[in-house]
């Protein structure tokens, strides 16, 4: 499918560089039988007991550090935590997520800039006791680089010496304000991982959980740490010949049960989120049944692809040209999404991670 079809004018004006205030006074497109514009606070008139509310619980950390190779400045984005084999393979569905079950490990897979600086055994001094070594450089553009700290000393040299690593399109991303460093990260963040924030979920209050809660409606959590590569345009001209990062996601058997449960007796499940889309349609069979999962998807959604569990979807609005808006064109049709685009830049909603959200129907499910 040529990537041609997912491009869209987006006037700059329109790009987020903060969040709504309150959360939950950011915009909501709902995408249905037509175009309605709501408040994201109105979430709950869309709901019904018996659904399911998924939430993706990474938390974020300051993964873009600035350090100094011979006196040359290099900027570094941590993307993710590599494989025990300095990156070369997956990790294994039955493998400990090092992030979260055993803690974040020293050895990561990042992006450097300038890269082409960079060689195997070169040290990166970012303060005088915080460093890393250049294990390798990898073909598709990325570094391996092994931190001379990891688990909970490692995520204490971020706090101290690293900036949340906000989205390339906002202009003060290489050193984000003191507020990113709450309004770049979820309520209900748990497990330190990802390198951007799962952005569906920055809509949400206290008191907006509070609502949803009242109304009988249940909310679970998984967890996919986002990866650097959420941000990396598709280059290729057809979609076949895109290779997607993988991430590490994981779901317990608990939040199956619970899920399977619902759909069972006809409850929806919404995914908040394309991250929580992503991780319950790796984990589900053609059946429909959600399992426990522990390990790496690269799932990529494109038209075409039939949905297996998920009915709903909350969702920002993603850049022309994204993985992002291919898999919500599957979601809900690409006619349908242009039209709701189209709808959305005339209306003047704010775009991407800081920007408004869309509420999303399935337009195909088996």
């Amino acid at each position: 499918m040529k990537t041609t079809l997912f491009d869209f004018v987006l006037p700059d004006a329109l790009i987020a560089t903060h969040p709504a205030s309150p959360r939950d006074s950011a915009r909501m497109l709902v995408v249905g039988d037509g175009l309605h514009d709501h408040l994201i606070r109105e979430l709950p008139d869309f709901l019904k007991p018996g659904d399911v509310m998924v939430f993706n619980d990474t938390r974020v950390i300051p993964a873009r550090l600035f350090g100094k190779r011979r006196g040359a400045n290099i900027e570094i984005l941590l993307h993710k935590v590599a494989p025990p084999a300095e990156g070369r393979g997956p990790v294994p569905n039955n493998a400990p997520d090092p992030a979260t079950s055993a803690g974040i490990g020293g050895l990561w897979l990042c992006f450097a800039k300038p890269a082409k600086r960079l060689t195997a055994g070169d040290i990166i001094n970012f303060s005088d006791d915080f460093h890393a070594t250049v294990m390798k450089k990898l073909s598709d553009g990325q570094v391996v680089l092994r931190l001379n700290y990891d688990g909970a000393e490692l995520v204490d040299q971020l706090k101290k010496h690293g900036h949340m690593p906000l989205p390339p399109y906002i202009e003060r991303q290489r050193h984000a304000d003191s507020s990113d460093q709450a309004s770049y990260q979820t309520l209900y963040a748990r497990h330190d991982g990802s390198v951007a924030a799962p952005t569906a979920g920055l809509h949400f209050t206290e008191s907006l959980l509070h609502t949803i809660d009242a109304a009988g409606i249940k909310r679970v959590h998984v967890t996919l740490h986002v990866g650097g590569g959420t941000f990396l345009p598709v280059k290729t001209d057809d979609t076949d010949d895109h290779i997607m990062h993988s991430e590490y996601a994981e779901i317990t058997q608990n939040a199956a049960d619970i899920i399977n449960e619902a759909k069972g007796k006809g409850g929806r499940i919404i995914a908040i989120g394309t991250t929580s889309l992503r991780t319950l349609e790796s984990a589900t069979t053609r059946e429909g049944k959600l399992q426990a999962f522990r390990g790496e998807t690269a799932l990529f959604i494109t038209p075409g692809y039939r949905f297996r569990l998920v009915d709903v979807l909350l969702t920002n609005f993603h850049l022309p040209r994204s993985t992002l808006f291919m898999l919500v064109s599957a979601f809900s049709g690409p006619e349908r999404m242009k039209e709701a685009y189209n709808h959305a830049i005339t209306k003047q909603y704010r775009f991407y991670s800081y920007g408004d959200a869309c509420l999303l129907f399935c337009n195909t499910i088996y």
